[in-house]
């Protein structure tokens, strides 16, 4: 079936408009052309390659009646400046991570993902069947805008370090490039954390005003050059086990848009976030050898380090969400949905994974 077919067809049943005759549909689809700005560069052709393949979608889907004309970060604000814009109505939509914006309501965290949460699969599953959507647009409401879900990075990598970790005091007074809670915590381990937009990280990396960096994974990675100025490349990154990515749209001029157009916009969010994972499915294991083959080291952070983490973490939460009601209900949300999903997928999923490892490793 075409994406077309299916986007169009989705978008009409979803709004109850498929027995409807041609020229009302015609009626009910004006034209529109909106401006996107996105919080990533344009070089990343994977995120911000999504948002592309997002107002692919819903052109296609409108015959070409709704157009979304897609900006890299400082194009027209800031890439961490995405959801002012928003707010201020001086773009309509943005594509950003939430977690960018915790200063402002924490409960956020959880619209992109928090330290030692769930993985992709298990988070967009909360978002659409645990309650997640309707708690992440509550945080939203002050800011004077809605969320689509739009994308996912998978588990990401835990960064570049110039410096082996060998123990938690090996994160003493570390100056690293993180987002979101996972920095508030690290913080409290004697990192010192730093929030940078894509294209200012590989800068103040390689002058040496930062002293690690994290940011998705492999192919991004490769791609913003962090392997010339760092050596060490670990795994997991914890703070984000499964990043959702969204589409931020101005709430006035989504209550303002068509009920056809509204469905458009969520299958949209769901085709390019679909297509953006498989992507990084397909690129990032290639990436990864390319790296090796550089003189990049891959390793492992230490399990101590990883105990002492989580262990903060939960901590960390817990604090938060006895200052914040809206944050408490979020983690409660999400923490009972994760136990429940993970002892399912355990049983079935994780022994045919570690299995399949298993032979590989002997073979």
């Amino acid at each position: 079936m075409k994406r077309r077919t299916f986007l169009k067809g989705s978008a009409l049943a979803a709004a109850g408009s498929t027995l409807v005759a041609a020229p009302a549909i015609a009626q009910s689809m004006p034209e529109l052309k909106w401006r996107l700005t996105s919080s990533f560069p344009k070089s990343l052709d994977t995120i911000y390659g999504t948002a592309q393949t997002f107002a692919k979608y819903v052109a296609e889907a409108t015959d070409n009646k709704f157009q979304i004309q897609t900006f890299g970060a400082g194009e027209i604000v800031p890439g961490l400046q995405a959801l002012d814009a928003v707010t201020a109505a001086s773009v309509e939509i943005a594509q950003t991570p939430l977690y960018f914006y915790i200063g402002r309501e924490p409960a956020l965290a959880y619209a992109t993902g928090v330290a030692f949460g769930m993985n992709h699969r298990h988070q967009q599953s909360w978002w659409s069947f645990g309650g997640g959507q309707e708690l992440c647009n509550e945080a939203l409401k002050p800011m004077k805008a809605y969320a689509i879900l739009a994308g996912n990075s998978g588990t990401q990598m835990g960064g570049w370090f110039r410096k082996e970790i060998k123990s938690v005091d090996d994160l003493k007074g570390l100056k690293f490039r993180i987002a979101g809670m996972g920095g508030h915590i690290l913080s409290k381990l004697g990192v010192v954390p730093q929030q940078l937009a894509g294209g200012d990280v590989y800068p103040a990396l390689e002058k040496g005003a930062i002293d690690a960096a994290e940011f998705v994974g492999p192919y991004d990675d490769e791609k913003l050059g962090f392997y010339k100025v760092a050596k060490y490349y670990y795994f997991p990154g914890w703070w984000e086990g499964g990043a959702m990515l969204h589409m931020v749209v101005n709430d006035e001029k989504w209550a303002s848009l068509p009920k056809v157009y509204q469905a458009i916009l969520h299958q949209a969010g769901t085709a390019a976030g679909a297509w953006m994972l498989e992507k990084y499915d397909s690129v990032n294991p290639l990436a990864l050898k390319r790296l090796i083959a550089n003189g990049t080291e891959l390793r492992a952070f230490p399990q101590p380090v990883m105990e002492a983490c989580y262990k903060t973490a939960q901590e960390y939460h817990a604090e938060i969400a006895a200052k914040s009601p809206l944050f408490k209900r979020t983690k409660d949300s999400h923490d009972a949905y994760m136990k429940e999903v993970m002892a399912y997928t355990q049983i079935a999923e994780n022994y045919y994974d570690n299995y399949l490892l298993s032979v590989m490793r002997r073979g």
